[in-house]
């Protein structure tokens, strides 16, 4: 995958032992053993698969990622004084550190983790961008500071990999999403969303370098309307470079139609072509079946919006034993279970893109900032005093022993960690009761929907060496659109109003029309017996970790009752058939990383 990782400690010298120049590869290594660089200095080593830029005897920066304002920063420091190489992502952060401090990291708009050291004043600054699309974790190891962007590389440097009763709180009780900042594994944790934190000698501070603000809304439904279309053309129009061939995720929705026509519009300028893939299972024209989450299969409305556009459309399938096959891949890609099925699929998927791409768009993000999630419409998800994604944990806990259960107490750290969110929701004291409660759905969503979703985007992309962009992940589009009143994002009850009003004129009326669909899922029985069979084959084996928690009687009998798609256990998708396959992982976790209770 693509990332940083690195380690700073001031009372001794990382260049006196080899044992360090070890580490550092180690953990370089578990990001990407065939590229990158490492550098190690007196006080800190520092390595980066992406890109870096060394100023000798000033200040470093290990760089993953990439930003989308670059000519705007590069005007910004046109006055001040550079030192050495002035382009580049990497050297653009760097030189506007130097200039302005971390003032200047106010101005960057992208998707990037990095990390700073300050040779003059010997300290080290990690970063993460503003919408979390880069993972950045971090742990103190006795007297030495190491980070990387994954929890593997961590475990690199030696850091044992352990769990408490919050792993498995986190695990089993609000996953596949987690707590924002919270690593998980014991000890570890992330930084936050547009923080920085600064590592000196005898000190450690965090601060904020984006925050989402509540304010009255000012402008006119019309200007609110040409508005939020200006954003997301230009957004669209920052992520292309022309040097780069591009493809776009497209599954005949709203959103990613919407980016893709853009796209395409934009590289007619230059003659180019879009590469558009959509993504399906093999046997799906006959295993569908509609539900109140899916209503229809992509592929023809993918389709449609291809032709429509001019884009060199490719249809990818995947059969159920691959899906099946990846779902521990997946793990390994993120560190921790995941999305199941619905997480494999998509690194499945991304390995064949990356065969006719290396850069995509996708339209991830669209339904948290605009309000595409039932939880936003329908009453009774809307006064849940929970999540309203999983709000029903039985389904979860109905296939555990009870003594374990009892001694995570999960009902009690769910709702402390649902309480926590909505206390931090960003307010404005003019909204009444029903805007204010629209406002905690959507501060929830931006937190751990999306938070999930990017994870899920960024680590299947990454693992598959391929770029993965997201035009409406942004934080100016989410600071305007989220102090948009509610009538106005679904005017006259149109879910989306504001996105289809943006689509008007680019995409076909039966886009425009469309009923939201999620990312695909298989309805493949042969899915279903192939996970059945797995699972029960490991929690039958003595060796299986997954038998220090799980009841085996519980889950045979669960399996045994036929799986039921309508009752989603997480989000829109993940039903029966997906929490088998997310035992599964959390068995091949703990086997993996011998975790044990």
């Amino acid at each position: 995958m693509i990332g940083i990782a690195g380690f700073y400690r001031t009372k001794c010298d990382f260049k006196e032992s080899p044992v360090w120049h070890y580490k550092l590869k180690e953990m370089k290594e578990s990001l990407s053993k065939h590229e990158g660089e490492f550098f190690l200095y007196p006080h800190a080593g520092m390595a980066s698969t992406d890109s870096s830029v060394i100023y000798p005897g000033l200040s470093s920066i290990f760089l993953c990622g990439e930003l989308y304002n670059a000519d705007e920063l590069l005007g910004l420091l046109a006055s001040y004084p550079k030192s050495g190489e002035t382009n580049s992502d990497a050297a653009i952060i760097l030189n506007g550190y130097l200039a302005l401090g971390i003032d200047f990291f106010k101005n960057l708009s992208g998707s990037f983790a990095f990390a700073i050291y300050d040779e003059l004043n010997d300290s080290l600054l990690i970063a993460r961008d503003a919408l979390s699309t880069k993972p950045l974790f971090y742990q103190q190891a006795e007297s030495v500071f190491v980070f990387g962007s994954a929890q593997k590389s961590l475990f690199a440097f030696g850091i044992p990999p352990l769990a408490d009763r919050e792993s498995f709180c986190e695990v089993l009780g609000l996953g596949p999403a987690r707590t924002t900042g919270h690593g998980v594994f014991w000890s570890m944790r992330e930084v936050l969303p547009g923080h920085v934190i600064v590592k000196g000698p005898d000190y450690f501070r965090e601060e904020a370098f984006f925050e989402l603000k509540a304010t009255k809304h000012l402008d006119t439904a019309e200007e609110t309307k040409e508005k939020v279309a200006w954003l997301i053309n230009d957004n669209v129009k920052r992520q292309i470079n022309p040097t780069h061939a591009l493809g776009v995720l497209l599954s005949g929705g709203l959103d990613s139609s919407l980016v893709a026509s853009i796209a395409q519009r934009e590289l007619n300028k230059s003659g180019s072509r879009l590469k558009s893939f959509s993504f399906d299972f093999t046997g799906s024209k006959d295993d569908f079946k509609p539900n109140d989450f899916q209503s229809s299969l992509d592929r023809p409305f993918a389709q449609l919006v291809a032709d429509a556009i001019g884009s060199e459309h490719t249809y990818l399938e995947c059969d159920s034993l691959a899906q099946a096959d990846y779902l521990e891949k997946a793990v390994d890609a993120r560190d921790l279970p995941c999305m199941a099925d619905i997480e494999s699929s998509l690194l499945y998927f991304s390995h064949l893109v990356r065969k006719d791409c290396r850069v995509v768009l996708s339209g991830e993000g669209a339904d948290e900032l605009f309000g595409g999630y039932p939880w936003f419409h329908k009453k009774e998800l809307l006064k849940k005093n929970t999540f309203p994604w999983s709000y029903d944990l039985t389904i979860r806990t109905n296939l555990f022993k009870e003594d374990f259960l009892e001694g995570l107490k999960l009902p009690e750290y769910v709702s402390c960690a649902y309480e926590k969110s909505v206390a931090e929701t960003p307010r404005f004291l003019g909204d009444d009761e029903t805007e204010a409660r629209r406002r905690e759905i959507a501060w929830l969503n931006i937190r751990w929907v999306m938070e999930t979703l990017n994870n899920r985007l960024n680590r299947t992309s990454t693992a598959a060496g391929l770029i993965a962009r997201t035009p409406l992940v942004d934080k100016r589009l989410l600071q305007y659109v989220y102090n948009i009143p509610w009538p106005l994002k679904c005017e006259n009850g149109l879910t989306k109003s504001l996105l289809i009003n943006a689509g008007a004129g680019l995409l076909p009326k039966e886009i425009l029309s469309r009923k939201k669909s999620p990312y695909p899922k298989t309805y493949d029985t042969a899915y279903e017996n192939i996970v059945a069979k797995r699972l029960m084959e490991r929690v039958t084996d003595s060796a299986s970790p997954l038998r220090q928690i799980a009841d085996v009687k519980k889950i045979a009998a669960f399996i045994a009752g036929g799986f039921n798609y309508g009752k989603p256990w997480y989000g829109q998708l993940m039903a029966g058939p997906q929490m088998l396959a997310y035992l599964l992982q959390i068995d091949y976790w703990m086997r993996k990383y011998r975790l044990s209770i």
